[in-house]
């Protein structure tokens, strides 16, 4: 017996950061948007835990126990006191260190998929519970959709959401380290008065009423200009993107994937061709969202 889950991409539309706390982190105002880019996660019995995984990138995922996935599987089976015995595959679609939370949605996926396997029967709350222990972007590889995540961003609200999204994806030439990117904005805004990070009432009423043009002008990262000054060329990226018509361009969280908003499915296509003629990226993807969070297949 096996069990699989299909868990989806994200971006975020904002990322307000606050300045470093004492325990290392910083707090946040995290917009995310699920995308249509999935990771597949398949559980099965075994003698002993172990992660194989295949797809783009896969190369790089970490098959030891500091994978996602299985810190996922270990976290449940302490909880309800078994041993966390499974073989977990990871196929992947979403970008590798990509900023995009692949390796947050395997944990999701992994987490949903043990608890099927071994009908704990975890509530809602303790999946989610568990996904915070994990990290930032867990729970919301869970909960899927469009959703405000405050604290380190594990702290979620259900966004409401009026219609569908065309994005265009642009995958870089290597990868961003996500701890070298907070370092960076650290290091830019040490002699500035970092406000208290904040939702965007514009962003919001965007997203609410599925208004492209109205969300490509709120749309916002804070840790764009600390990915730009360790990654400079990602600008070309950004300047193809807008030149091909997107509404707005961004780096998606941390980087170094960047994103682009189009006002319709033909537009993004659009774009999509003149970034791939461009010589600025790896390769390119077109989406929409929001899509819904870890589900079994």
């Amino acid at each position: 017996m096996s069990v699989t889950v299909r868990v989806p991409a994200k971006v975020n539309v904002q990322l307000a950061v606050g300045a470093a706390r004492p325990d290392g982190f910083h707090d946040l105002a995290n917009v995310f948007l699920a995308v249509g880019l999935f990771d597949e996660v398949t559980v099965t019995p075994a003698a002993e835990l172990r992660i194989t995984c295949e797809g783009p990138g896969a190369a790089q995922v970490p098959l030891d126990g500091t994978n996602l996935a299985a810190r996922a599987a270990v976290a449940l089976a302490e909880r309800y006191g078994r041993t966390p015995d499974v073989h977990i595959h990871i196929a992947k679609d979403i970008p590798v260190a990509g900023g995009m939370a692949g390796g947050s949605a395997d944990g999701a996926g992994a987490l949903l998929a043990c608890d099927a396997l071994w009908g704990t029967g975890a509530s809602h709350v303790e999946l989610l519970d568990i996904c915070a222990e994990l990290g930032s972007d867990v729970p919301f590889s869970l909960v899927g959709g469009a959703a405000l995540g405050i604290g380190r961003g594990e702290k979620l609200t259900v966004l409401e959401t009026g219609g569908t999204f065309h994005w265009v994806f642009a995958m870089a030439e290597r990868g961003l380290s996500t701890p070298a990117v907070f370092r960076e904005f650290d290091r830019l805004v040490a002699d500035s008065d970092v406000p208290v990070p904040v939702a965007s009432p514009e962003l919001l009423d965007a997203l609410a009423k599925g208004d492209p043009d109205a969300l490509a002008a709120s749309v916002s990262n804070d840790l764009q200009p600390a990915a730009l000054s360790l990654f400079p060329a990602l600008a070309d990226t950004l300047d193809a993107g807008r030149a091909a018509g997107a509404l707005t361009a961004l780096v998606s969280g941390s980087g170094p994937t960047t994103a682009f908003l189009a006002r319709d499915a033909e537009a993004a296509r659009q774009v999509a061709r003149a970034l791939s003629a461009s010589g600025t990226c790896r390769a390119v993807r077109v989406t929409a969202g929001p899509v819904q969070g870890a589900r079994l297949l």
